[in-house]
C-alpha cells in the first residue's frame, strides 16, 4: 500500500509527487513512456542534448522562476534572443510571392495596438491597416463579454488582422484557431479594457502598459529538459519510483471499514490501479495485469486518457467523458541540424509563424535554435545551425503523419529554406528527429471553462482521488507547475489527515 499513486511523469505528475514525497509520503509515479517528462522532455540530435518538447517558459506571475529557483537552478535562467520572430505570409495581391515580415512588436496575441504603425502595415498592407483603424471609430459594446477571440478581432479590425497577425500567433501559442479561443483566457483583463479605453487597439496598448518590462518568456541554460532532470533527481533523493513504460488501465475504489478503540466504525477509501507495461504490444497482450494499490491517486495525464480512466468510476464520471471536447491538437516537430553558414546572419530573427494558405511552405512555423538561445549557438561550430519546423492546424490532420522520415526530412528542408529565404539542400542535413505530441487539448478553447469546472467539481467530491495537468490548468509551465503543486497539497493533506 502506497500514500500516494501518480498516474502521469510529465512535469504535472512529477511536480506533484515532489509535494507530497517532502512530507514523508511513500509515492509511486506511472509513465506510459520510456521516460519521464512529457513535453519537456529531451533528445539526441546529432550529439547534442536539445529539447524535444517546450523550450521556454512564461515569465508571468513568477511561479515557474521560484519553482526553478527551489531546484537550486536560479543561475541558469537565462533570456532569449530579443530578436524576435517573423512572419511569413501570403502575398497581398494575387499572383505575388510571399513575404516575411517582423512580427510587430506593439501587439497581444498578434492584435496592434498601434494599428497605423510601419510594421503593422508592412503585414497587412494600408486597406488592412486602415481597417483595423477603424476600430478606434467604432463604439464599444458596454454590456456584456466578447468570448470569442477571432470574432471580436475581425469585426473590430478585420480579417487581415485576423488571418495574417491573430491566427499564426494563435496556432502557435495554442495550437487552435483564434475564432475557438476564449478571450478571457487567452487574454485576461482584455475585454475590461476594450470597455474602457473605447477600442480595440486602446485595449491592448493599455495591456502591454501594465506588463511588466522584458522578454515574456524565459529558458534554462542547457534547455528546459533539465527542469525535468532535476526534478527527477530530487525525487530519488526522497525514495520515490518512478515506473516508465507502464500504463494505468483501470481505478478501482477500495471501501473498508475500521472500527477504532471507542467501537466507532470508520470507513476508509483506497484504490487498487490495474498497470500493463506498454514498452512491447505482444508482451502486454500476454502479460496478466498487475495492481497496485494507495490511498491517494493523482491523474497527471491528457484529457483522453484522464476521461477513459475516470468514466467506469460512475454516472457522473461517464458524463465528463460524454461533455462537447474538441478534438485533441496534434503537432509534429521536425529537428534538422544544418551545416549551414548562410544562417549565420540570422535572417529571421528566432524563427517565424506561417499564416494559413502561404503557398509553397507545409509547416506552420519555424524556430532558428541557434539564434534563439546562446547555450546552443556555443555547442556548435561555425557555420551549423539547428531549426525546428512545427507541422499540424487546429481542425485539420497533421500533414506529415504518413510520410517515412527521408521524406520528412525532405520537406523540412524546403520548408526551412522557403522561410528563411535562403538556399538550402539535404545533403546540408548533419542530424535530424522527429517528435509527435498528438494529444493536446487546450483548455483556452470556447466552453473550456465550464467544462474544467465540471471535471474539478465530480472529482473533488471523489475520496483519495485528484487531478491535474495542461488540459484543465492552462498552456504552459507558468499554468501547469502552480496547479499541480496544488494538487500535491491537497492531496498530501488528505493523507495526513486519515
Amino acid at each position: 500500500m502506497k500514500d500516494v499513486l501518480v498516474i502521469g511523469g510529465g512535469v504535472a505528475g512529477l511536480v506533484a509527487a515532489r509535494e507530497c514525497a517532502h512530507l514523508g509520503l511513500s509515492v509511486v509515479v506511472l509513465e506510459t513512456a520510456d521516460a519521464p517528462g512529457g513535453a519537456v522532455a529531451g533528445h539526441e540530435v546529432a550529439g547534442l542534448r536539445l529539447d524535444a518538447g517546450a523550450e521556454s517558459f512564461a515569465v508571468r506571475g513568477n511561479t515557474v522562476a521560484a519553482f526553478i529557483a527551489d531546484l537550486g537552478l536560479t543561475a541558469e535562467i537565462i533570456e532569449p534572443n530579443p530578436a524576435g520572430a517573423w512572419l511569413h505570409l501570403p502575398p497581398h495581391r494575387p499572383g505575388g510571392a510571399p513575404m516575411s515580415v517582423p512580427l510587430p512588436k506593439a501587439g497581444v496575441l498578434g492584435i496592434p495596438g498601434s494599428p497605423l504603425a510601419e510594421d503593422v502595415r508592412r503585414a497587412i498592407g494600408w486597406s488592412g491597416a486602415l481597417r483595423a483603424y477603424a476600430d478606434r471609430l467604432m463604439p464599444v459594446l458596454k454590456i456584456g463579454r466578447e468570448q470569442s477571440l477571432g470574432e471580436l478581432v475581425g469585426k473590430r479590425m478585420g480579417t487581415k488582422v485576423l488571418e495574417r497577425l491573430v491566427n499564426p500567433v494563435a496556432g502557435g501559442v495554442y495550437a487552435t484557431a483564434a475564432a475557438d479561443l476564449e478571450v478571457d483566457v487567452v487574454a485576461p483583463g482584455l475585454n475590461r479594457a476594450l470597455t474602457t479605453a473605447g477600442s480595440l487597439s486602446g485595449a491592448v496598448t493599455a495591456l502591454r502598459t501594465a506588463a511588466p518590462a522584458g522578454s515574456a518568456v524565459r529558458g534554462l541554460n542547457g534547455g528546459m529538459h533539465r527542469l525535468v532532470a532535476a526534478l527527477v533527481t530530487d525525487l530519488d533523493t526522497y525514495d520515490v519510483e518512478i515506473r516508465t513504460s507502464t500504463a494505468a488501465t483501470g481505478l478501482t475504489p477500495v471501501d473498508t471499514e475500521e472500527t477504532g478503540a471507542d467501537g466507532t466504525a470508520t470507513t476508509i477509501r483506497t484504490w487498487a490501479v490495474r498497470l500493463a507495461p506498454t514498452t512491447d504490444a505482444e508482451a502486454a497482450a500476454d502479460a496478466e495485469p498487475g495492481t497496485l494499490e494507495a490511498r491517494q491517486v493523482i491523474l497527471a495525464v491528457p484529457a483522453a486518457a484522464a476521461l477513459a480512466l475516470l468514466a467506469p468510476l460512475g454516472a457522473e464520471f461517464a458524463a465528463l467523458a460524454a461533455l462537447d471536447w474538441p478534438e485533441p491538437a496534434a503537432v509534429e516537430l521536425a529537428t534538422l541540424v544544418l551545416d549551414a553558414p548562410v544562417l549565420d546572419a540570422h535572417p529571421r530573427g528566432t524563427g517565424a509563424l506561417v499564416a494559413e494558405g502561404t503557398p509553397g511552405v507545409t509547416a506552420k512555423a519555424i524556430t532558428h535554435v541557434t539564434a534563439k538561445w546562446a547555450w546552443v549557438d556555443a555547442l556548435t561550430p561555425p557555420g551549423r545551425h539547428i531549426v525546428r519546423l512545427s507541422y499540424g492546424r487546429a481542425g485539420a490532420p497533421v500533414p506529415t503523419l504518413g510520410l517515412s522520415d527521408d521524406q520528412l526530412q525532405q520537406l523540412a528542408v524546403q520548408d526551412a529554406a522557403a522561410i528563411l529565404g535562403v538556399d538550402l539542400a539535404n545533403s546540408q542535413v548533419a542530424g535530424f528527429a522527429r517528435t509527435l505530441w498528438a494529444d493536446g487539448l487546450s483548455p483556452a478553447t470556447i466552453g473550456a471553462p465550464e467544462r474544467i469546472r465540471r471535471v474539478r467539481e465530480v472529482v473533488e467530491t471523489t475520496p483519495g482521488l485528484d487531478v491535474t495537468g495542461g488540459w484543465l490548468s492552462g498552456t504552459g509551465l507558468a499554468s501547469v507547475i502552480p496547479d499541480a503543486l496544488a494538487a500535491g497539497i491537497r492531496v498530501r493533506r488528505a493523507v495526513l489527515d486519515l
